[in-house]
């Protein structure tokens, strides 16, 4: 294959495409984290999306990592794979996109195109990207470059439903691009390609996904609210409707992490910025963000039932991931229960055995404990906030302060709790 690819940013979806890439195209990763370029060249990769086989697989194939931008100069396709987070207002932050693209435009050259995977709003890439590129590259859209949009679909921790398995949407700047876009990937996604009709369809397209889901479960958390006001099992409800063929299969919890608890914020920015009040999408999200808060009040009053003082008390929080089986800390809501229970001046210990202490330590100020040291503690409540599969066989009773101790489960893994969504 002639083409030579530059994948920017090396993160949860960087790194998994490079490396797919890497089978059949020569390829370099570029992100600006010295450290991740390290730790790439000596063949691990700390967010577990690769094993270091894989990544040393990359590397014996020709894969490169860097982050100067003379060493990307000769590559023809630029893949942006870099994060898009919102702000303290709940406001897209593009800034590591526009970034990444006055990067690519230092070095961008006639007839060479540049992909976005980013999650954006629709017309992000045309309006915010392009006029970026033309002014760091001095070249034309259109004419002198081009521009397509595919958006990521990796699910993080999912071994099952990886890059290649999962089917892809693309387009193009023009529909010869499209075309050259979509050949591209499905040269390396064996679950086939969907070619959009414009790049804007295809960023509406990544977007609505997750606002989707995000409403679906603000949907099934409001009937957790309702059934426990009622005393009546959430989980046995959902399991009960779940006979119907069409009934679909959500279940409440906390959403977090950088899709879903963000992509509807992209949205309802661009509605609002067109003069469209987004009811629903925002109404979803309103509740969704207080969830956390709730799970905490809702262990406060079982602790209360049960006679304990609560100012002082003990809480073990198991998981602060934003999901099972990853290592991603990113927008967990576990911080929220957190900080909830914090307020209620309750101390609260956190394990997770696949969270990076250092990590967790820089994203929250919290201070992990290691399962060494467990031995001996005693709490007053415990929190089953991530169903990692370690927790399966935690033993619980070895950490209890008593018949009286709280166990509240969020995730409805466990055989018997106080308390659950």
């Amino acid at each position: 294959m002639s083409d030579k690819i530059a994948v920017i940013g090396l993160g949860y979806v960087g790194l998994p495409l490079a490396h797919a890439f890497s089978n059949k195209y020569k390829v370099i990763g570029f992100d600006i984290a010295q450290w991740r370029i390290d730790e790439l060249r000596k063949g691990h990769d700390r967010t577990l999306e690769l094993s270091d086989e894989q990544v040393k697989e990359a590397i014996a194939n020709g894969m490169e990592f860097t982050n100067r931008l003379e060493d990307i100069a000769e590559c023809n396709i630029y893949i942006v794979t870099v994060p898009t987070p919102i702000d303290e207002h709940k406001n897209p932050d593009l800034t590591p996109l526009l970034k990444a693209s006055e990067s690519v435009g230092k070095v961008l050259k006639k007839g060479d195109i540049v992909i976005y995977e980013s999650t954006v709003y629709p017309g992000a890439t045309e309006e915010e990207c392009v006029p970026i590129l033309e002014r760091e590259s001095g070249l034309k859209f259109n004419k002198d470059f081009y521009c397509g949009y595919s958006p990521e679909r990796i699910n993080p921790g999912d071994k099952e439903h990886t890059v290649t398995k999962i089917l892809k949407v693309t387009s193009g700047s023009t529909p010869e691009i499209g075309e050259k876009v979509n050949a591209l990937y499905a040269s390396i996604i064996t679950a086939g390609t969907h070619l959009a009709p414009s790049i804007k369809v295809a960023e509406a397209a990544k977007v609505i996904e997750n606002a989707q889901r995000d409403i679906n479960i603000a949907f099934v958390n409001e009937l957790a609210i309702i059934f426990n006001r009622l005393g009546i099992d959430t989980e046995a409800v959902l399991q009960a409707a779940g006979t119907k063929w069409n009934f679909l299969p959500f279940r409440p919890g906390l959403v977090g992490g950088h899709c879903i608890g963000v992509d509807p914020y992209y949205l309802s920015y661009k509605a609002q910025e067109i003069g469209y009040n987004p009811e629903i999408i925002l109404a979803g999200r309103r509740l969704n963000d207080n969830m956390g808060i709730y799970v905490a009040n809702q262990v406060v009053k079982l602790m209360i039932k049960k006679e304990h003082k609560i100012a002082g008390s003990k809480t073990l929080v198991l998981g602060i991931t934003f999901k099972e089986n990853c290592p991603d800390i990113r927008n967990s809501r576990v911080i929220d229960v957190i900080q909830e229970l914090k307020d209620y001046e309750i101390d609260v210990d956190v394990y997770d055995p696949w969270a990076d202490p250092q990590e967790v330590k820089r994203e929250y100020g919290l201070d992990l404990l290691e399962q060494r040291d467990l031995n001996g503690k005693k709490y007053d409540a415990i929190i089953l906030a991530v169903a990692h599969n370690e927790f399966e066989s935690f033993d619980i009773d070895k950490v209890k302060n008593g018949q009286k101790t709280v166990v509240y489960d969020i995730k409805s893994k466990l055989k018997e709790s106080d308390g659950r969504l």
